[in-house]
């Protein structure tokens, strides 16, 4: 169970739940984006977008289970996941490929600004652990800007 008097741990849990919504909501976008690409770049977009979508993907257990570890819980709905995360929702289906990759890019530039941030806070809480995944979990997002960058030119 989670300390309330460790307000540092609290915030950390807090973060991680944002980050845990936003790997949600992004994996969900970015398999939309792999279902509905179209134009001469299709092969090549569709299998980049199933990529980051299972990289996405394969994080979220383990973000999730970081905040079991801290003692806290984890955002247990579609509804959390709305009200927790920075990605926007797009329904459209009929987007251009060069407008999918400018979104999905920007998208992920927000989750490397997030994670970023989160630094602090695990340094401020003693959490080496999160602090090390940060690490792992900012590299991935940044790779992910490169060749979504790198595609637009």
């Amino acid at each position: 169970m989670l300390d309330p008097n460790n307000n540092a741990k609290t915030q950390m849990v807090a973060e991680i739940n944002g980050l845990l919504a936003d790997h949600f909501a992004l994996y969900v976008k970015t398999k939309n984006f792999h279902w509905h690409v179209k134009g001469p770049r299709f092969r090549d977009l569709h299998l980049l977008f199933d990529e980051q979508a299972i990289e996405i993907r394969d994080q979220i257990d383990a973000i999730g289970e970081r905040a079991r570890k801290l003692g806290g819980d984890t955002i247990t709905s579609v509804g959390m996941i709305a009200q927790h995360t920075q990605v926007k929702d797009q329904d459209k289906a009929t987007l251009s490929a060069e407008d999918m990759i400018a979104e999905l890019r920007e998208d992920n530039q927000k989750m490397v600004d997030r994670l970023k941030s989160m630094k602090e806070t695990a340094e401020a809480a003693g959490d080496n652990a999160t602090d090390g995944l940060i690490d792992d979990w900012t590299d991935m997002a940044e790779e992910r800007v490169w060749f979504l960058t790198s595609i637009l030119g």
